[in-house]
């Protein structure tokens, strides 16, 4: 859930803090401002989910989540050459899935395939992020600078970073290099029949209750570290190929270090004899993963301006890690302009990626290996996405809520399925406004 938020937050901060190059004359006589207006984006979006395969309860179990989202961008411009931009968001889920870190406190009997009803089952995600950009006057050299804290019950998160970005051949190639740094802190919250319940360490609770193997007592460490820390280095290379073409291609690193693991998932072994209570399979031990992780992404995109109705954008991309991952990533879009004010968007994405060293499915992991992990997100799969989207542009903001003209309006809508058991659906939605 972390990662997937993760990454549309990091969707909608791509899609709306972008700068867009303006076009200027004699810089002695005139200067076009990089943002005329205040601008104001109001998104909000209603993600669900369900599948079989919950990490929570070692890789078998109910996936089910829903997730609301509202956040608020707005851009102001300080000058003729600065923009500061706030973007403050607030994310509430309702997940069975996490529900089960204490499976034992809900009215049903314990089953990984119901959900509970105790305080895990929910909980809200904040964001706060501060960016400010400067251009040169002739709108040739851009610097952008960014702080940003999110936190949830049991994650905080403190970020920062730089870019440059550099236009030139009179506007038709563009370079970039761009850093973030983010310092990240758990609050270690275990399968609550790990918890120590006194002096003697693991104590569980309802030993009367067990069924199977009644000597229930699992070999289990606690993490001795609570940080994660991960520091990322990006390249872009655009240029105009032909007036109706666009290309780019894009270059990532990623180092992570720290607590990778999720302390809450469960993990059972093919070696250790099975104990219940009720129809939940008490853990043997919780996922563990290395304490470090090297990502490389690169990528390319391609848009054609086929006519003044339709453009095709398509996007490529290649992914490697060293814990064994490979994926590849393709899209395509075509944005078909039906009036001067509506735009739609269907949309399709193939995503297939190779299993993790450390995963295996649930129950055949060994106790004498060092790593291990029953989450599908680092299995093998295959993954199908399709998009559909309707946009309204009014440049003249002709429409008005008090002092704010409304620009445009997004709607977007998403279904997307492994061949896993996995599948989940997207609608999202925003609305931008200019400050008169």
């Amino acid at each position: 859930m972390k990662q997937l938020k993760y990454y549309l937050f990091l969707l909608s901060a791509l899609t709306y803090l972008s700068l867009l190059s303006q076009e200027t004359g004699d810089v002695s006589s005139y200067k076009k401002r990089v943002l005329e207006s205040t601008e104001v984006d109001f998104l909000t979006s209603y993600y669900s989910q369900d599948g079989d395969n919950a990490a929570v309860s070692g890789g078998v179990g109910t996936e089910e989540l829903t997730d609301v989202t509202g956040t608020f961008v707005v851009s102001i411009p300080l000058n003729d050459d600065d923009v500061l931009t706030i973007d403050a968001g607030v994310s509430a889920y309702t997940s069975a899935s996490s529900s089960n870190v204490n499976p034992f406190d809900g009215s049903e009997a314990a089953d990984p395939f119901v959900a509970s009803s105790g305080a895990s089952r929910s909980d809200t995600w904040v964001n706060f992020t501060g960016s400010y950009s400067h251009s040169s006057d002739d709108r040739n050299d851009i610097w952008s600078a960014k702080v940003s804290v999110s936190s949830e019950y049991d994650y905080f998160s403190f970020g920062f970073g730089g870019g440059y970005t550099k236009l030139f051949n009179e506007k038709n190639t563009e370079v970039s290099v761009n850093g973030n740094i983010y310092l990240d802190s758990w609050k270690t919250i275990y399968p609550f029949e790990l918890r120590p319940f006194g002096n003697n360490g693991i104590g569980f609770f309802r030993p009367t209750e067990i069924t199977g193997n009644t000597a229930y007592n699992p070999n289990f460490t606690e993490f001795d570290k609570d940080n994660r820390n991960s520091y990322s280095l990006g390249f872009g290379f655009s240029q105009i190929l032909h007036k109706n073409v666009q290309g780019s291609l894009a270059l990532d690193f990623v180092k992570q270090e720290g607590l990778l693991s999720t302390p809450f998932q469960r993990v059972y072994f093919s070696d250790v004899a099975d104990s219940f209570i009720e129809d939940f399979h008490l853990a043997d031990d919780v996922e563990r993963l290395p304490d470090s992780r090297f990502k490389i992404a690169m990528g390319g995109r391609l848009h054609w301006y086929v006519n003044e109705t339709v453009t095709v954008r398509t996007f490529y991309r290649y992914y490697f890690d060293d814990w064994g991952i490979n994926s590849h990533t393709a899209s395509i879009e075509v944005p078909v302009k039906i009036t001067d004010k509506f735009t739609l968007y269907p949309s399709y994405r193939f995503y297939n990626q190779t299993m993790a060293d450390y995963f295996a499915p649930y129950e055949t992991h060994l106790s004498t290996e060092e790593f291990y992990t029953s989450d599908y997100d680092l299995s093998e799969y295959s993954a199908n996405q399709f998009g559909f989207g309707v946009s309204y542009t009014d440049i003249f903001t002709s429409a008005h809520l008090w002092r704010l003209g409304l620009k445009s309006i997004d709607l977007k809508y998403y279904k997307y399925d492994r061949d896993t058991t996995f599948s989940s659906g997207i609608v999202t939605a925003g609305f931008k406004f200019v400050v008169d």
